[in-house]
């Protein structure tokens, strides 16, 4: 007899070591990576191989000049964008394809500029499909969750998202046979073989949801001027011999700063060393001159507290301009990350540091010469403003509730906008799109405690499965109607009350505004009304205890109101129903403290993610 061991008992459908349908551990894809692809597939059945070789070539050869025209000046944070031709694989069916994959690591724009870039290929060639995914399965799909139709799930979802024309193109779950009668519903998951000949054989099928598209391409909406955006420009004082590197070769930059930022104790034994004469670059001959970062990057390198190591003490002003000072500090720090970059023995394949031995080779040997200061004035002295860094909260309270305005108000630097964000108008608008997202879910007849039900062109296939399911259910339900209706829980009234609170508006306020999108209260059944006035009694009290222990307090206090900067006037009140809308659903996902909550799980199925809420610590 044998034994069932523990795991066998937790997870008897998974194959393991030993057993007769075992092949191997399922793959999981690294989260900071997404891959691409291109297919050729043309409706000309006699198109041979050695044709789609060539076309694929000619994709190959326009995505270089793409980027070669978009990306100048770009940084990658860790891989750039590439394409390589990949020879048909010995097992299943692989046609001859496009195929890469890219290392974003924090850069999440990143990612996004890959996307832009394959929508752009795909406007070139008719006949190339195109496919995009992460970690996260179609994330595409992630960002128009709110409007994707019920049966399109994650589990179903792999391998249905392509890239044509520069529109998105969804495989439905099923073929429409001929007359426009359903065929035999397709296989719940696709596999990429099926997924082509769908493509093939049925283009005409394939779904494409304006609603959707909008929705999923939403980051896109400023490209390619966003490209730019993403980079910043500082003076920095630094060696010489990093000047140096850093005009030939920018693009080391990144991999420099994700060295400092994920620091070890073992990355940093070269800098605590007394001996500062094997320094590849030692605190000395400074110039000052501009630097192109990416903006993750900077912003890394500014965030990071860090004392100059025991090499930098003796040559560190204490005192001085202030923006000599903080010149002086991000050189400093961005030498120390060179240096840990070029030391770490784990870094020497990298090859951004077999660059950077190349040229400090070359100038070791007397093949190069280090700049002059003279010819270092002559390189662009390009400074950005760092306002898009800052945050200001009482503006940005103040404008959440509708009582501030366009324009620079402080006169200091930078462009000041709505929502409290200088120099960030994206942020502003992806704040005011959660609080529109949020409102427009809550005041939607179709939602329920399941979530939302969209009804779109997407939705008029069922499955025959999903009816009869349906059927047993409604067989259940009404065998389960003997049960206590006085003790069974109502959806609509519990849906009902908990927009109410969350848009601050009382149970017992009969100028509360209409909270259905159709414009009219629903007036409930005769039956319905004493239970309804039971649950008004008990939500009454409820309500009642939670005010007098100060739970429920959405007004803001007089002596709380907020102020403009220099002598502005006090805003007028803050009884706006998108402030204590935004307020409390912010205060809510803060409570959560990095934890999954009921307000995180709301914002997820709107599509919308928000940063950990880091708290400061405190100092004794």
């Amino acid at each position: 007899m044998t034994k069932t061991t523990p795991a066998q008992t937790r997870y008897p459908d998974v194959p393991r070591p030993g057993d007769h349908d075992f092949t191997s551990f399922p793959k999981t894809l690294a989260e900071d990576v997404v891959h691409y692809s291109i297919h050729i597939i043309s409706t000309d059945a006699s198109t041979s191989t050695p044709a789609i070789r060539s076309r694929l070539l000619q994709i190959q050869r326009a995505a270089k000049d793409l980027t070669k025209k978009l990306l100048s000046e770009y940084i990658w944070q860790r891989e750039p964008f590439a394409l390589e031709l990949t020879q048909p694989s010995v097992g299943p069916k692989q046609p001859l394809h496009l195929f890469g994959s890219t290392s974003f690591g924090d850069s999440i724009e990143d990612e996004w500029l890959i996307v832009y870039l394959l929508r752009e290929l795909s406007k070139q060639f008719e006949d190339a499909w195109n496919r995009v995914h992460d970690a996260d399965g179609e994330f595409l799909l992630v960002e128009a969750a709110n409007v994707l139709p019920k049966w399109l799930k994650p589990e179903v979802a792999e391998n249905r998202v392509w890239l044509h024309r520069g529109m998105l193109r969804i495989i439905p779950r099923q073929s429409k046979g001929t007359g426009g009668k359903s065929s035999k519903p397709a296989p719940r998951e696709l596999t990429l073989e099926q997924a082509l000949d769908f493509i093939g054989n049925s283009p005409e099928e394939l779904i494409h949801s304006p609603i959707v598209q909008e929705e999923a391409f939403f980051r896109l909406r400023n490209y390619p001027s966003q490209i730019k955006l993403s980079l910043h420009r500082a003076r920095v004082t630094i060696p010489r011999n990093l000047a140096y590197i850093l005009h030939r070769t920018p693009t080391t930059i990144s991999a420099a700063i994700e060295a400092f930022y994920l620091r070890d104790p073992i990355s940093l034994r070269p800098l605590q060393a007394k001996d500062t004469s094997n320094l590849r670059f030692p605190p000395k001959d400074f110039v000052t001159t501009s630097v192109r970062f990416t903006r993750v990057g900077y912003a890394q390198l500014k965030s990071q507290e860090f004392e100059p190591p025991v090499t930098w003490a003796k040559t560190w002003p204490r005192t001085g301009d202030p923006a000599v000072l903080t010149r002086r500090e991000s050189g400093m720090k961005l030498a120390c990350a060179f240096e840990m970059l070029v030391a770490d023995p784990q870094n020497r394949d990298k090859r951004a540091v077999r660059e950077i031995d190349v040229l400090l080779e070359d100038i070791e040997t007397g093949e190069d010469e280090l700049p002059t200061d003279a010819e270092v004035a002559k390189w662009p002295q390009d400074e950005d403003d760092e306002a898009w860094l800052d945050v200001n909260f009482e503006d940005f309270e103040r404008e959440l509730g509708g009582k501030g305005g366009r324009g620079n108000k402080s006169g200091k630097g930078g462009k000041e906008n709505d929502f409290g964000f200088r120099g960030d108008t994206a942020a502003q608008e992806n704040l005011r799109r959660m609080v529109e997202k949020f409102e427009s879910f809550l005041n939607d007849d179709g939602t329920g405690a399941e979530g939302a039900e969209m009804e779109d062109e997407m939705d008029e296939d069922e499955d025959d499965d999903d009816e009869e399911d349906g059927d047993e259910e409604d067989s259940e339900g009404e065998a389960g109607s003997g049960e206590d209706e006085h003790g069974s829980f109502d959806e609509e009234e519990f849906e009902k009350m908990m927009r109410q609170q969350m848009m601050g508006i009382s149970l017992d306020d009969e100028s509360a505004p209409d909270m259905s999108s159709k414009g009219r209260i629903v007036e409930l059944d005769s039956d319905e009304e004493e239970d309804e006035e039971g649950l008004k009694k008990v939500m009454a009290s409820m309500e009642a205890e939670l005010k007098e222990s100060g739970a429920l307090d959405l007004e803001v206090p007089k002596d709380k109101k907020l102020k403009g900067r220099q002598g502005e006037e006090e805003a007028d009140d803050f009884d706006d129903e998108q402030y204590l809308l935004a307020k409390n659903l912010l205060e809510a996902f803060k409570g959560q403290a990095g934890m999954a909550g009921p307000a995180g799980n709301i914002l997820s199925s709107l599509g919308l993610r928000l940063p950990r809420d880091e708290r400061d610590e405190e100092v004794d």
